[in-house]
């Protein structure tokens, strides 16, 4: 099963564009092709979710390539989760990660 997270913000339409750039920036560290997807979103009180899902493979390569080294959590879904937000947000993004299927 592929990493499956629901991403949140307030400001969609400037965010979903740092999430691309962000993701296409990993998916190239990783050196791997379609290794994401970004669902279709939508909105409710205030707030537009989204959903972001990381091939397999790109996962692969994050756990065993040390990315994850120093990202908290006690499993590995949430050391995942945790990594993923720490790299969305330091390429500026401002949104929250609120659930991750694992």
């Amino acid at each position: 099963m592929n990493p499956l997270f629901q991403l949140s913000t307030r400001k969609y339409d400037e965010e979903i564009g740092v999430i691309r750039k962000a993701m296409a920036e990993l998916e190239k560290k990783c050196d791997v092709k379609d290794g994401y997807k970004i669902g279709e979103p939508f909105s409710k009180a205030g707030w537009t979710f989204f959903n972001v899902q990381i091939s397999t493979e790109m996962e692969s390569v994050i756990e065993m390539s040390g990315m994850l080294e120093g990202a908290l959590g006690y499993r590995i879904g949430e050391q995942l989760k945790n990594f993923l937000g720490h790299f969305l947000e330091s390429h500026g993004s401002n949104v929250r990660i609120a659930k991750i299927d694992y």
